[in-house]
């Protein structure tokens, strides 16, 4: 797709010599590509001027200031079309990802939900950053003392896999992915136990470190 003003131009060019097309065919199918193109520049001046009005607003306009502007009658109206405005840039995702329908209540709705999505993610964020507190200097001790950790193999696999992961644990996959593996070496090391019927740790500090892996996992 060319920029948006080449568009424009080559459209108005079209438009302007749309006769010079000798078959009706072609001339068919070039006015309902126009009509496509010109539907695609409506929709980025809709994006554009909805950015326009939530500048104006930030910057304290009121509502009356923007009615000439809107070419609409009250304020009142001002406020609704802006908000039909802004289904441009919006998907409704309850709806297969489909375009939003131009309804104030409509796009108050999809925006309320993309709200709470976001909500959602920050708890989740926020709960994984705090769980990651609490599990980090867990993953760590494994990592320290592991030399004193039956190793059967799995074990081995999934201490390799806290190593590797936890100098640069930043995103929540990664912090997710600490306590899974975590988890996976207490399981792993409860299996040797109960296979061996000894101890899985043979040092002191690998015992603490279980103890702490196998109560993190506990909570």
């Amino acid at each position: 797709m060319p920029a948006d003003e080449e568009l424009f131009r080559a459209l108005l060019h079209l438009e302007a010599r749309a006769g010079a097309l000798k078959s009706g065919e072609a001339r068919r199918k070039a006015a309902i590509t126009r009509v496509k193109l010109w539907e695609y520049l409506r929709e980025q001046a809709d994006v554009h001027q909805a950015k326009a009005i939530e500048d104006a607003r930030a910057a304290n306009a009121e509502w009356a200031e923007l009615v000439p502007a809107l070419a609409v009658n009250t304020p009142s109206a001002a406020y609704n079309k802006a908000t039909r405005l802004r289904a441009a840039a919006l998907t409704d995702l309850s709806h297969g990802d489909r375009p939003v329908r131009r309804t104030p209540e409509a796009v108050l709705e999809v925006e309320r939900q993309a709200a709470l999505r976001a909500a959602e993610e920050r708890r989740a964020q926020e709960h994984a950053a705090r769980r990651h507190g609490l599990v980090a200097p867990v993953a760590q001790r494994l990592i320290e003392h592991r030399a004193g950790l039956d190793d059967d193999g799995e074990v081995t696999f999934w201490l390799d896999q806290i190593a590797a992961v936890l100098p640069s644990c930043k995103t929540p996959t990664q912090l997710v992915s600490v306590e899974t593996y975590v988890e996976a070496v207490v399981r792993e090391l409860r299996k040797v136990e109960r296979a061996t019927a000894h101890p899985a740790a043979s040092t002191a500090d690998a015992q603490l470190a279980y103890a702490a892996a196998a109560d993190l996992v506990a909570r």
